[in-house]
């Protein structure tokens, strides 16, 4: 199964229409939205092209295709404006081989690990830097942000593709992170 990851889209429209147009032509399933979907947020500054209400329009478009879950940043009022359901803190996409376990971050991620068998991977966003490496025995994924990046990096978003997890970035399509999850 072949899954689009984005986070962190914070409102910015032209980021929403990139991810909708990079999903539309990747042949993803599903596009997986790690949370902090309209709302910037007070720690943040505002997003180029911040226009939620467009953004929502927008997204609505997929939301059939779109599997989210809540951020730190969302909340009931975005909800209002959203086809698709963003208020749960985690979602699993249960694979044969694997659990994936999506979360914004803020709840869990690297230093509040939920219980995961060996293999299975965490995916998650909040943190603006992407990752994709194990750790221990568990597979770390974050996506980074489409439209606030941080650490110097570039805005991106993540595929996954016949057991390889990808950060890739969004304006020139280069890979800047992976990882093998073997079976």
């Amino acid at each position: 199964m072949k899954l689009m990851f984005a986070s962190d889209i914070h409102g910015s429209l032209p980021a929403t229409e990139r991810v909708l147009e990079l999903f539309a032509q990747s042949d993803a399933r599903w596009l997986v939205i790690l949370g902090d979907v309209l709302n910037h947020g007070p720690r943040n500054a505002l997003p180029e092209g911040y226009k939620p209400a467009q953004a929502a329009d927008r997204l609505n478009d997929q939301a059939s295709r779109i599997i989210a879950v809540r951020g730190n940043c969302d909340s009931e009022v975005d909800q209002m404006l959203l086809k698709f359901p963003i208020t749960a803190p985690w979602q699993q996409v249960l694979l044969p081989e694997r659990r994936l376990f999506l979360t914004h971050g803020h709840l869990f991620g690297t230093d509040n690990e939920p219980s995961l068998a060996a293999g299975d991977v965490l995916i998650y966003g909040h943190t603006h830097i992407p990752v994709a490496e194990k750790r221990g025995e568990i597979f770390h994924f974050n996506p980074g942000s489409v439209s606030i990046p941080k650490g110097g990096f570039a805005a991106s978003y993540g595929m996954l593709e016949e057991n390889v997890l990808r950060v890739i970035t969004l304006n020139d399509q280069r890979v800047i992170a992976q990882v093998t999850i073997n079976p």
